[in-house]
């Protein structure tokens, strides 16, 4: 699995999906909508051309490699953004869900 952060979201890419993508969706997307960090590397997508600190600077959030993975690849793709006060909102409001 590869994982890595831009300024406020958590990407998680399951690569073993990855091998049997046959569109690469995710590498287009990022090439079309954000900045090409994501690059294809032995089958899969990577950042490792990149440092952190680079990634970081480099990423938009625009959050196209995920849908278009899930709309044209394998699903393998998961971006998480935190809320900050989400998670209190929810349990104020007994909208927390059950983890």
């Amino acid at each position: 699995m590869l994982e890595f952060r831009e300024r406020t979201i958590k990407i998680s890419i399951y690569t073993s999906k990855c091998k049997e993508c046959a569109t690469k969706a995710c590498i287009d997307a990022c090439k079309k909508f954000a900045r090409g960090i994501l690059q294809l590397q032995d089958g899969a997508p990577s950042v490792a051309h990149l440092g952190e600190e680079e990634t970081k600077r480099r990423g938009t959030e625009c959050l196209a490699c995920e849908y278009e993975c899930w709309f044209r690849g394998k699903s393998a793709i998961k971006i998480d953004v935190p809320i900050e006060g989400l998670d209190a909102y929810l349990r104020k409001r007994g909208l927390a869900s059950n983890e």
